[in-house]
């Protein structure tokens, strides 16, 4: 019995010692992981891409928002002696305001030193159109979904839920219009003057970005800036776009207009990202819902969002 007891102890013995080093092959594994994905954009990209003279491309998909990662690697693109072009591809239906300023001026700041062209593929609205706009030549599908040209601010008033649960919100501010709008009290005229004010502005700014970038007469730009959405052909009445089509016309443009050559390769951009932004890449994609990207926004938004999803 002795025997037996003592092999029972030696066996628990065993196979604690074996969960503890299964504990820590995951761990380092998953370190290793983790600093290969952080590290995975300084190595072989990188080193393809300055290998030769070639055009760039860069996936715009999803929301768009302030982005430094991207800003970044486009920074290096407009920098780049072997990089004689770039297509960007577009399927976003927009983002956050600031997101689309700071991503359209990094696209023109590209355009000072080479052709850019903007391909808007399955949809490009409201900020996801300001990315195009960047643009020295936008195509799109005949069936592609752009325009959408403006800005949104929405907000939920639930007083009346929170009264019907016995809870309620008391708000000491330092003015009237400090606060608003709240989601804990109805909005005031005054508050709702104000926040109209700041849309508006921001919509002007917007409306002023087409107006220059496509040479619209007074007419033209009203009817594509009160916010209604355009198939690639009606952009293409309405001078929104240059051109239907994809990557092969993209291409030929660039050989008749700039002399790239139709035979470079095509190689993604680059984006370095930082250990922080891997890791908020990493939990946005985790459960990447209409819901679950809406309610990261804040802020002013140039973005299509059909009401009925949320």
């Amino acid at each position: 019995m002795s025997l037996d007891a003592d092999a029972i102890v030696d066996r628990r013995r065993l196979k604690r010692q074996l969960i503890g080093w299964r504990l820590t092959a995951i761990v380092a594994f998953a370190a290793l992981a983790y600093a290969g994905i952080a590290t995975y954009t300084d190595l072989a990209p990188s080193n393809l891409a300055g290998d030769g003279d070639h055009v760039a491309t860069m996936e715009i998909g999803g929301l768009i928002l302030d982005d430094q990662d991207r800003l970044e690697a486009l920074d290096d693109v407009a920098k780049s002696k072997s990089a004689k072009a770039l297509i960007v591809r577009i399927d976003s239906p927009g983002g956050t305001a600031v997101g689309g300023e700071t991503l359209y001026y990094a696209l023109r700041n590209v355009a000072s030193s080479k052709p850019v062209v903007a391909l808007i593929r399955t949809i490009g609205t409201s900020g996801g159109y300001m990315t195009a706009l960047a643009a020295d030549r936008i195509y799109a599908r005949e069936t592609s979904l752009t325009g959408s040209i403006g800005v949104i601010l929405q907000t939920a008033e639930m007083s009346g839920l929170l009264e019907k649960i016995g809870v309620k919100a008391e708000t000491l501010a330092s003015g009237p219009l400090k606060g608003q709008p709240s989601t804990t009290e109805p909005m005031t005229a005054e508050a709702r003057d104000a926040t109209q004010n700041l849309i508006d502005d921001t919509h002007q700014w917007f409306v002023k970005l087409v107006t220059d970038r496509r040479k619209l007469t007074a007419d033209e730009v009203q009817l594509a800036s009160d916010g209604r959405l355009f198939t690639g052909r009606q952009a293409l009445e309405a001078k929104l776009i240059d051109e239907l089509g994809g990557m092969a016309d993209a291409r030929r443009w660039l050989k008749t207009n700039h002399g790239v050559a139709g035979n470079l390769p095509m190689f993604d951009v680059d984006i370095k990202v930082s250990n922080k932004g891997l890791l908020s890449r990493l939990l946005s994609s985790s459960g990447k819902t209409l819901l679950s990207e809406r309610l990261t926004l804040d802020g002013l938004l140039t973005l299509w969002q059909p009401a009925g999803l949320f």
